[in-house]
């Protein structure tokens, strides 16, 4: 008897699932189509936020990569930028790009969504809704390396969602 097959995580609902999600933590009008501008207000928050969740699967990419700093760089400039306000574009994007740059390098998908969500945390400080991308990764990131989809799902979203909070209930 073979093991039953994992269900695939399904990106895009993924996405509308944690942007509806977010709306709600941060009392944001939820429309089907993205507004980043109504996240605008809340870019600070979602910053560290997505710091967090970049930063909670970290080790999965630095496990594989030991010597590869780029997406804890990216995942430090986000916490600068979040904790100064100092924004230079070009320090954003490289730090980006970097991190981004390093899951390429990464041969297992733990590691190369872990690299991506620091990316995409450090990418907060242009725009608001790069958090959301974080997450995104950040579960693929849990579930790939456990191999059970419901771990990155629902245990991190989870733990994620209730992170958020924390920081809302702060503003």
């Amino acid at each position: 008897m073979q093991p039953a097959k994992q269900p695939k995580i399904k990106p895009t609902a993924l996405a509308y699932n944690v942007r509806k999600a977010v709306s709600g933590i941060l009392n944001i009008p939820f429309g089907e189509r993205v507004d980043h501008q109504v996240f605008r207000p809340d870019q600070k928050i979602l910053a560290l936020w997505a710091a967090d969740c970049a930063g909670h699967v970290l080790a999965y990419f630095e496990d594989e990569c030991p010597n590869d700093s780029r997406p804890r760089k990216a995942i430090e400039v986000c916490r600068t930028w979040a904790q100064t306000g100092v924004f230079k574009m070009s320090v954003i994007r490289g730090a980006s790009l970097g991190a981004h740059a390093a899951a390429k390098v990464a041969r297992r998908d733990d590691a190369k969504f872990a690299a991506h969500a620091a990316g995409q945390a450090v990418a907060t400080a242009h725009v608001p809704t790069h958090a959301l991308g974080s997450s995104l990764y950040g579960i693929r990131a849990v579930a790939a390396h456990s191999g059970i989809v419901d771990d990155g799902l629902v245990v991190e979203g989870n733990w994620q969602l209730e992170l958020l909070r924390k920081y809302a209930s702060h503003i």
